[in-house]
């Protein structure tokens, strides 16, 4: 059987008869594999998350069963909001035909959605006006002590994306006020674009030369602990295996000046799962992030969906 025409089953490899558990491990396994960001095929990732959003959703997958039982099932395969923007190719088309050079998708283009709205076949997860929001919720006040400081550095942090960063990319969503998968704990705010998130946390620090090392922030001979993303980083990229999840602590300055406080980065080789930036480094890390990834003009209807039922 052709690629093109494979089975939601062949593509993630499990049989007919699989259960919900046996799939989600078949497809975290296929994702990392085809994952644009790890080498992988852009139109085999597309067949890989469309195939997961098919099985894992009973009723999908039981409408999905009716046509794969009738022989008509290789025809839904393909849908609005592929890699390049159009339809993927049928089982009859040529697979070999390379796509012009000026039909890749680039940030800057206008937000594709999937699955699509018009699409007779979905059910919407969210409406098409929730979805073309680029900014929900806003952040909340929690208990008593330093609650106007979370506030102040949290709003700035929402007008520097919200000003600098979601116009550059109009498929950009900022949602703010999540709760953590890991524990329970808060997300300040997390950004998608395409098959990329970002989680953003924030400190107010005072102006002056800060370390950080990609373990610990130093400040003065003293040590700074900045938010704990770490571990949040590495279990939203277990929940989404689809996506490439980054964490970015911003230090505001008491002043505005996103240039301040100034942060020299000394790599040990080790590598972090997040970057500490200053507001003028946020701005430029998020848009060299979420617009270098795959499609990053696509809105991904389901992964905002789950994305906003997490909101506080």
């Amino acid at each position: 059987m052709a690629e093109g025409s494979s089975s939601h089953y062949q593509v993630l490899r499990v049989a007919v008869t699989a259960t919900d558990k046996e799939i989600k491990v078949a497809y975290r396994k296929a994702a990392r594999k085809a994952h644009p960001d790890h080498g992988g095929e852009a139109e085999t990732f597309r067949r890989v998350t469309l195939a997961y959003e098919t099985l894992i959703d009973p009723q999908r997958r039981a409408e999905y069963d009716r046509r794969y039982a009738s022989g008509t099932s290789g025809r839904a395969q393909a849908r609005p909001g592929d890699y390049s923007g159009t339809p993927a190719p049928g089982p009859s088309a040529t697979t070999n035909v390379k796509r012009p050079p000026t039909q890749r998708n680039t940030a800057g283009d206008p937000p594709v959605y999937v699955p699509a709205f018009d699409d007779p076949n979905e059910v919407p997860l969210v409406t098409a006006a929730e979805a073309a929001q680029q900014v929900h919720g806003l952040p909340r006040k929690r208990g008593i002590f330093g609650a106007e400081a979370r506030i102040q550095r949290e709003m700035r942090t929402v007008q520097l994306i919200s000003r600098q960063v979601l116009p550059a990319i109009p498929a950009a969503r900022l949602i703010n006020g999540l709760r953590s998968p890991s524990d329970n704990n808060h997300i300040d705010h997390a950004v998608l674009s395409g098959y990329r998130l970002a989680l953003v946390g924030s400190m107010l620090l005072p102006k002056g030369a800060y370390a950080w090392d990609g373990h610990s922030l130093r400040h003065g001979g003293r040590s700074v602990a900045p938010p704990q993303l770490a571990h949040i980083v590495r279990h939203m990229q277990d929940i989404f295996p689809e996506l490439n999840v980054t964490g970015w602590v911003v230090l505001h300055s008491p002043d505005g000046n996103l240039h301040e406080p100034v942060i020299d980065h000394y790599d040990k080789g080790q590598g972090s799962a997040v970057e500490i930036v200053n507001g003028a480094g946020l701005v430029r890390g998020l848009k060299q992030f979420l617009g270098s990834g795959p499609a990053p003009n696509t809105v991904v209807v389901p992964v905002l969906a789950r994305l906003l039922r997490g909101m506080h």
